[in-house]
């Protein structure tokens, strides 16, 4: 302990006031434990602050605009002006209601909130320093503590966030005033979900990516109708390259891509991926390898703008942390490393949410922060990714959970499918959302339902279901056998297992 620290003790402490650290401290609580929460900066974390809410607060908007604007076939005529200023003004009263929230739950479960930033000083202590002129800082000894520090953005070589003309997610959710032109690096799903919201407002985008097509890691039947939808919306796209520099041209920024074999030929064979996760060099060479110029001249491409996004991925925040100081194990990537009860390998510390890996999803940290909590205080409680949801809020939504039918293959099982075009839903076509279809996967024997896909009005929502049905052992029949509101989009749901099962009524069986 330093010589002037304040010394205090807790059962519980949690770094990190995010999805998953504020849910493990709650619970905890919860629990009767004694549980300090520190947070350096806003609880919520990224996802409610400058993240998941926000942009989905922003998806909201901008599709009021955009369906008004649109909407004549229903006899409507309107030409909406768009007020960004007040847009976000909106949005961030969304974000203040739930960060409230977030707070007044942490206190009324018995949480002590801690404002600060840790590190570890051994492995039962940590020291916090608080911010601000002579706040000093304190040193705090736990029986068990849980990191959740989350991730930040990737940047590249040549792109630094703290240039104007350079904006992150988190600076792009708070601008102003409407770009007229916009540059994203990455076809992930940060990059479309932005070029959607960006594209709605009248700005000119134009998405770079490595690969050769939007959302990789996606089938391309889930991702072609996404990529179909915002070539509508006027997005030029460019595959096959990654971005090397930006200059300013005067009237403009100007972004300088080269094509991805080279660029990786240049940088060792490891060129910066162009996605929503990290890589490593292995990792980064072999998508190197798959890109392919979709330009036939394969030559760099240069593209004016007033912005540019860089939309390439996430990765841990440890930084500043000292986990050496208490034995925890990081690896390659800078993840940690955990057991299915949140673990790290020095088992009275557990990590969970972003800073503990793939897939990096709010509802995942959350559901990890919940078991780290139940472990330390005796429950048999353990983790279970069988039944993860994903979902991607572009236009059409994705949603997705347990396997593909490749995968289903590969694990032993002889799978067997069953498929639902939205074009045949009455409510999608009332909805004017025909784009898309549900897909459940099964095992042909037992009729358990392993997994499923969805592309299409409401996915995210849709997906739940199919997510139940894995996580109870349904099977087609349970699915096919309850009878959905009509009309309604869930009754795309029905008629998918309707469908594997050869009886489906309003689509051709397969």
């Amino acid at each position: 302990m330093v010589v002037g620290d304040i010394a205090t003790g807790t059962d519980v402490l949690v770094i990190g006031a995010g999805p998953a650290g504020y849910v493990a401290a709650i619970r905890a609580g919860q629990l009767d434990l004694d549980v300090t929460l520190v947070e350096k900066d806003a609880y919520g974390g990224t996802c409610l602050n400058h993240g998941c809410i926000p942009s989905k607060a922003l998806i909201s908007a901008t599709n009021v605009a955009h369906d008004a604007r649109n909407a004549e076939e229903l006899g409507i005529h309107a030409d909406p002006a768009i007020d960004l200023s007040a847009m976000v003004g909106w949005k961030d009263g969304v974000v203040d209601q739930l960060t409230g929230g977030v707070e007044k739950l942490c206190k009324a479960n018995g949480v002590n909130l801690l404002e600060g930033t840790a590190h570890f000083a051994d492995e039962h202590t940590v020291r916090v320093s608080h911010g601000g002129e002579g706040q000093g800082s304190e040193s705090l000894e736990f029986e068990h503590a849980i990191v959740a520090t989350g991730s930040k953005p990737i940047e590249i070589p040549n792109f630094d966030f703290s240039d104007e003309p350079v904006l992150d997610s988190r600076q792009a959710l708070a601008l102003e005033s409407v770009p007229e032109s916009l540059v994203i690096v990455g076809a992930g799903y940060i990059g479309m979900e932005m070029a959607g919201i960006f594209a709605k407002l009248g700005t000119d985008v134009t998405v770079i990516e490595m690969l050769d097509d939007v959302l990789p890691g996606y089938e391309d039947d889930l991702s072609r109708p996404v990529r179909k939808r915002a070539e509508e919306l006027g997005v030029e796209f460019h595959f096959g390259y990654t971005a090397s520099k930006w200059y300013d041209h005067g009237a403009g920024i100007r972004v300088v891509a080269e094509p991805a074999r080279e660029a990786a030929a240049a940088d060792g064979g490891a060129a910066e991926p162009e996605q929503d996760r990290p890589v490593d060099a292995e990792e980064g060479e072999e998508r190197a390898e798959q890109a392919e110029p979709a330009d036939a001249d394969e030559e760099p491409l240069e593209l004016d703008a007033e912005k540019v996004l860089v939309a390439v991925g996430r990765r841990p925040v440890t930084d500043g942390l000292s986990l050496e100081e208490a034995g925890v194990e990081t690896d390659e990537r800078g993840f940690v490393p955990t057991d299915d009860r949140a673990r790290t390998n020095k088992k009275h510390i557990y990590a969970v949410g972003d800073v503990a890996g793939e897939p990096m999803l709010a509802h995942k940290g959350s559901a990890e922060g919940q078991v780290a909590a139940e472990v330390i205080a005796g429950e048999p409680s353990a983790i279970d990714y069988q039944a993860m949801p994903a979902a991607v809020f572009t236009e059409p939504e994705i949603g997705t959970v347990g396997m593909t039918e490749a995968e289903a293959e590969e694990a032993g099982f002889t799978p067997v499918t069953g498929q639902f075009p939205f074009r045949a839903s009455g409510r999608a076509l009332t909805v004017r959302e025909t784009d898309g279809f549900v897909r459940i996967v099964a095992d042909e024997e037992s009729g358990f339902v392993l997994g499923a896909q969805i592309v299409g009005p409401e996915a995210s929502e849709l997906i739940a279901e199919l997510g139940l049905a894995i996580e109870m052992g349904a099977t087609l029949e349970d699915v096919a056998s309850t009878i959905h509101t009509h009309p309604t989009l869930s009754e795309a749901v029905m008629e998918a297992a309707e469908n594997a099962l050869g009886h489906a009524i309003h689509t051709l069986n397969r």
